[in-house]
């Protein structure tokens, strides 16, 4: 099938001048991250996740919910700095990249489940799909790119964490919110829920445990689904890495087996594909873990 090819990003061609108004789609999921609330992977896109997240900002600024960047929308969600940064590749960055194994008992074996490229690498640096990340950098040669190289990604830091009261999870609009004890909302991200609706709880859980950086552990019975698992007659632990099944953050819930965690296509969040946790990007999932506590409640709603 023949490839469209996408045009690329002029990261000089953005407007100077802060504060000022967001000035196409990548911007405003750009000021939206900065207010902690995600879009899911940074793609310049106006998809159905970007709509969700400008609604849930409209929101809390007390605007019509539409989801539409309409003037008062524009007006309130000024960009304070230049939208894009330089990040620059270092020797560390190059030495931590490795292959991940196909198989269950292959990752097993590995050191760790870390990036496999450089462009992963980068891309979860700026909370950002790998296809932008090519469009804001289209003379660089991602399979032979060495330290020293300079790329351009998103500038996103997310909100100093402010201690929150309590969680939602919305089955029906795949997604998690934050707030705090007079229910300002504290933080927004798209979530993946579980392909089986038996297998999504409902109700009012509550977090137990938080672990930054976590192994694994691969019960071959939980996936009945994958030959491998089907031979294996052990479990298996896996260790830590932003490609570990559950990414580089877990928080457990009140439900055996049940939690919230990071996950390694962070592109993929927003579907009805696990076995019963809720998925998260990457950054999404280390930022909420700055903002629960244990005993913290979460209510997961239809």
């Amino acid at each position: 099938m023949a490839q469209v090819a996408t045009p690329a990003i002029a990261p000089s061609s953005t407007p100077t001048g802060f504060p000022r108004p967001p000035q196409d789609i990548l911007e405003i999921q750009i000021a939206l991250a900065r207010q902690g609330i995600s879009s899911g992977s940074i793609d310049g896109l106006n998809g159905s996740q970007t709509r969700a997240a400008l609604a849930a900002f409209q929101s809390k600024a007390g605007l019509s919910a539409s989801g539409e960047l309409d003037v008062p929308t524009r007006s309130a969600l000024p960009l304070q700095s230049a939208p894009l940064t330089t990040y620059t590749i270092t020797s560390n960055d190059l030495a931590r990249l490795q292959p991940l194994s196909k198989t269950w008992l292959g990752k097993s074996q590995q050191t760790a489940l870390d990036y496999e490229t450089i462009l992963e690498l980068v891309a979860e640096q700026g909370h950002a799909a790998p296809n932008l990340t090519r469009r804001l950098n289209p003379s660089v040669n991602w399979t032979n790119t060495g330290a020293g190289t300079e790329v351009h990604i998103p500038a996103v830091e997310y909100p100093t964490p402010a201690k929150a009261a309590f969680a939602t999870i919305q089955l029906a609009a795949k997604r998690v919110q934050v707030f705090d004890a007079h229910t300002n909302l504290l933080a927004h991200f798209p979530c993946s829920i579980a392909a089986r609706v038996e297998k999504r709880p409902a109700g009012e859980l509550h977090v137990t445990a938080i672990a930054p950086n976590p192994n694994y552990t691969f019960d071959p019975e939980v996936f009945p689904e994958s030959a491998e698992a089907r031979q294996l007659k052990a479990k298996l632990i896996l260790p830590p890495g932003p490609n570990n099944p559950v990414g580089t953050a877990w928080i457990s819930l009140d439900k055996p087996g049940y939690g919230l965690h990071g996950t390694p296509s962070p592109e993929l969040v927003g579907r009805t594909e696990s076995h019963g946790c809720f998925r998260l990007a990457n950054w999404n999932a280390e930022y909420l873990l700055k903002l629960v506590w244990v005993g913290m409640p979460v209510f997961v709603e239809p």
